[in-house]
């Protein structure tokens, strides 16, 4: 059973009325952005996770080292350096990578977790969200500013109201611990209860901590118009992961236009990362560099 179970559910359920009350689903303050925004350019390491899968018999083809180099070679400003890729998370290891990424001109724009807020099991519950602040102290080592988390999905039998509550709470406690790193905890919008711009924005609305935000993946939201969802989210974006593809319900997935995304980061005055994260069919070791340097001349223009 959960500890203190009634005043859990009473206050999920007070967040629940709350947001039944909001007809429009208005939002926290969205973030204060400076008058010439400066949006730099990474490279995550998702985009290379056929070569980076620690699955990989007898081993994978890269290494983060690998990553890093490549993305050095680009001329790009930063990379993100997902969880699911370190072999070894000793603070000696994260010193190496930190210190390799700035030998070669280059900053962790931040990290990502594969963790799952919305667990019905209270112990799983908890070992989520050890599994988010452990990596949020991962995240300081290696100089990184966010840290991209995940809410999940309702489990079977379950409620999304009930699943919601305990993200929310989860987020709060995780975003308690990150002021101290001064990391950001980036709540992606990838699917379950965060699967429309209105889902997230009833769990942005929530949580009105300083060091929470939005990570804005432009290629996760799978309704009839993906890009009037991301402008209602985009404000309150502390990262972006720019995707090369679009998926509109109901249609064959397209192209992303890029300028267009660009120009609704700019328009919104985003000022931080845009980290490519490339998931296309083509070859990444041909297709990122491509993409990069289009993007490059998107964000300087």
């Amino acid at each position: 059973m959960w500890p203190h179970r009634r005043d859990f559910l009473a206050r999920s359920a007070a967040v629940g009325s709350a947001l039944l009350a909001s007809a429009t689903t208005q939002a926290i303050d969205p973030i204060v952005r400076p008058a010439m925004p400066k949006m730099r350019l990474s490279l995550a390491a998702y985009s290379f996770r056929q070569w980076l899968d620690l699955k990989k018999k007898p081993r994978p083809d890269w290494t983060l080292d690998d990553f890093i180099d490549f993305a050095a070679e680009q001329k790009i400003d930063a990379v993100e350096l997902t969880a699911y890729y370190f072999a070894d998370t000793s603070s000696e290891t994260l010193a190496k990578l930190k210190s390799r990424c700035a030998k070669a001109g280059l900053v962790v724009s931040g990290t990502a977790v594969g963790n799952n807020f919305c667990v019905s099991d209270l112990k799983q519950w908890k070992e989520q969200i050890a599994l988010v602040k452990a990596w949020t102290e991962r995240t300081a080592a290696l100089g990184g500013k966010t840290l991209r988390i995940f809410a999940g999905n309702t489990p079977k039998g379950d409620t999304e109201d009930n699943a919601r509550a305990r993200c929310i709470e989860a987020i709060h406690e995780v975003c308690e611990f990150a002021a101290k790193h001064q990391v950001y905890m980036a709540l992606e919008n990838h699917g379950g209860i965060t699967g429309t711009a209105e889902q997230l924005l009833k769990i942005v609305a929530a949580v009105k901590h300083p060091w929470f935000g939005v990570n804005l993946d432009t290629g996760n939201f799978r309704t009839p118009d993906p890009y009037a969802d991301l402008e209602k989210v985009v404000p309150y974006a502390v990262t972006v992961q720019l995707k090369t593809e679009i998926f509109p319900q109901g249609k064959p997935k397209q192209e992303a236009d890029l300028s267009r995304l660009i120009d609704m980061l700019r328009k919104a005055k985003y000022d931080g990362f845009v980290a490519l994260e490339y998931e296309a069919a083509e070859d990444a070791k041909v297709a990122v560099p491509r993409y990069l340097q289009q993007l490059k001349r998107l964000l300087s223009a």
